[in-house]
């Protein structure tokens, strides 16, 4: 097993060598860089705002909880503070980012994995086309641009959310929330989780395609190929979110 993991690395790694070359025709490649934002990023809309309004929300209820139950007085300031510098550092970035591994890779998965059964892309091949790049880096550009997009706006979402729990509760006021939202917060925080997700939507383009491109068999192994893509890809942004986290904040 651990022979064929290193097998697949180096395959995934010698895959990304052929991605990474100068499209052939520019007129082709932008049409295919303007249809994968659509289909990666303008789809994923509707998912990444209803999941940040109710998770900011949550967040901001267990922060009022937990502060409420602490044995000194907390200002409910500070749960507008809390909300925002969770968002911002771990939820927006790794959760949204992993239900984006399972929308999203397992479409990048399954549909260059029908490609392949299909034949198509041995016919690129056959005509000369770097099928890796004609197929594979508009899906990168456009996940790596739009996705930090899509975590900004699911940022001020889910800030939006734990204004509105503090309304519907009455818990805390609306002038402690907004107070805590513009507390002071380094700017280093929002560079890292920006950062984060461009790595993690670098992986979430790539360990798909990787796993559909070299699919095997008919339309039975397309859809292992495509579960396996989002396990290996779910792994890998948490993984890298460990090792990103201690380069980058640990000081």
């Amino acid at each position: 097993m651990l022979k064929r993991l290193f097998e697949s690395v180096g395959e995934y790694f010698l895959l990304l060598g052929k991605v990474l070359n100068k499209p052939q025709k520019r007129n082709v490649y932008l049409k295919l860089l303007v249809r994968e934002f659509y289909d990666l990023g303008v789809n994923s809309f509707g998912l990444v705002l209803f999941t940040s309004f109710f998770v900011g929300a949550v967040v901001a209820i267990q922060m009022y909880n937990n502060f409420s139950a602490s044995s000194f007085p907390i200002p409910n300031s500070f749960i507008g503070y809390a909300t925002k510098v969770v968002l911002i550092l771990e939820f927006s970035p790794t959760i949204i980012s992993v239900i984006l591994a399972g929308k999203v890779g397992s479409y990048i998965a399954s549909s260059i994995g029908t490609m392949r059964v299909t034949e198509q892309i041995d016919a690129l091949d056959i005509m000369g086309v770097n099928s890796p790049n004609f197929l594979i880096l508009p899906k990168i550009v456009a996940s790596v641009i739009f996705n930090p997009l899509l975590i900004a706006i699911s940022i001020a979402v889910g800030i939006w959310g734990g204004y509105i729990a503090g309304i519907a509760t009455g818990n805390w006021t609306k002038a402690d929330y907004i107070t805590g939202i513009q507390m002071y917060m380094p700017s280093y925080f929002i560079w890292y989780a920006f950062l984060k997700t461009a790595v993690f939507a670098f992986l979430i383009a790539t360990i798909p395609a990787y796993f559909g491109y070299n699919v095997k068999g008919g339309s039975l192994e397309v859809g292992r190929a495509s579960t396996q893509a989002v396990v290996w890809t779910m792994v890998s942004v948490i993984i890298m979110d460990l090792l990103l986290t201690q380069m980058l904040l640990s000081r």
